[in-house]
């Protein structure tokens, strides 16, 4: 691939840009769903249609500071050409697949993270990495799932508190209703921090191609394909990472699912004003731990986390590595 390229394959690399996106919202549609579904307040039939719905609008709520980041906090953005752009998507789509083949919630965001860095780093070494940005994105790795579950912790305890008086099936009732919108929540939180890691991408390889004009920034057109995207995948839904997040971590009812999915969407909108590309499915699983820690340590199954843990520090390097093999790769042809 040259630094410029023919416009067929500039569009056949923004369809498998967008390929990642549906395939974001296919493996994270767990991440909006699975605990509405495992209180069973939503089949989940209906459950990914209201998630879809959620993701779709949420370019209506938020800035554009992930896309910014993901474009060019990085790698550098002179590094950027339509090469690493295939690497980069090579690397997070197969390290998707096969985390989502397994049923292992993973985290796409840090695919694609990986995936640019690897492509970025076999092309131009170490020298082409934004430290600042690279290392923020680092950090939430291990603040947001932290931050989700230590909000979701807290929630429980005001919520025990304020009901004490009431009787646990007004309370079941209370929270059936208002997961309706917790999820809602999270659902736009989600759309709002993951779609736009996929603008990031098909804006910079706009931009390395001289079809931007004037400074950095992403298109209406690119910011509602995007968002399109990542609703139909979470349309199809992720069932085997549903079953995973809603019932192998701990067993939710209504109060703990309401507790978790809104302590994950405070995080997460945090997390997309301040231009952070973070994890949903980090968020959400923190939370879920944060929730069932609560009613007791015990009821926390630690070995499914663990394993999910493995499955994040593994996620970077692995699509990191794959990606400066696509890279490579495309250089033969």
């Amino acid at each position: 691939m040259d630094a410029h390229i023919a416009l067929p394959l500039l569009y056949g690399l923004i369809a498998v840009a967008l390929l990642f996106d549906f395939l974001n919202g296919l493996h994270d549609a767990a991440n909006s769903i699975a605990t509405i579904v495992s209180t069973r307040v939503l089949r989940p039939q209906y459950a990914v249609v209201w998630a879809a719905f959620f993701n779709f609008i949420a370019f209506l709520f938020f800035g554009l500071h992930v896309a910014q980041t993901i474009g060019t906090g990085i790698v550098d953005v002179s590094v950027i050409d339509p090469r690493v752009i295939f690497g980069a998507l090579v690397g997070a789509i197969a390290w998707n697949l096969i985390t989502w083949g397994l049923g292992i919630p993973s985290s796409s965001s840090h695919a694609l993270v990986g995936g640019i860095l690897g492509a970025g780093t076999a092309k131009a070494g170490f020298g082409a990495i934004v430290w600042s940005g690279l290392g923020k994105t680092l950090f939430a790795i291990v603040l947001s799932p932290t931050v989700g579950l230590l909000l979701a912790l807290v929630l429980v305890l005001l919520v025990s508190w304020a009901f004490a008086r009431s009787t646990p099936f007004a309370v079941d009732n209370t929270f059936r209703l208002m997961q309706f919108g917790s999820a809602s929540l999270y659902s736009l939180g989600h759309g709002g921090n993951d779609a736009q890691k996929t603008m990031g991408i098909i804006a910079v390889l706009l931009y390395s191609q001289g079809l931007l004009e004037g400074a950095f920034h992403v298109p209406l057109w690119v910011v509602m394909s995007c968002q399109a995207a990542m609703a139909l995948g979470t349309l199809f839904g992720g069932w085997r990472i549903v079953h995973t997040m809603g019932s192998k971590i701990t067993r939710l009812t209504p109060v703990q699912g309401f507790c978790a999915e809104t302590g994950g969407a405070i995080t997460l909108f945090m997390a997309t004003e301040l231009g952070v590309p973070v994890s949903t499915t980090h968020t959400i699983t923190g939370a879920i731990i944060g929730v069932g820690a609560a009613r007791r340590v015990s009821a926390v199954r630690w070995g499914i986390a663990g394993n999910i843990v493995v499955a994040w520090v593994v996620t970077l390097p692995a699509a990191a590595l794959v990606a400066a093999g696509a890279y490579l790769l495309a250089g033969v042809f």
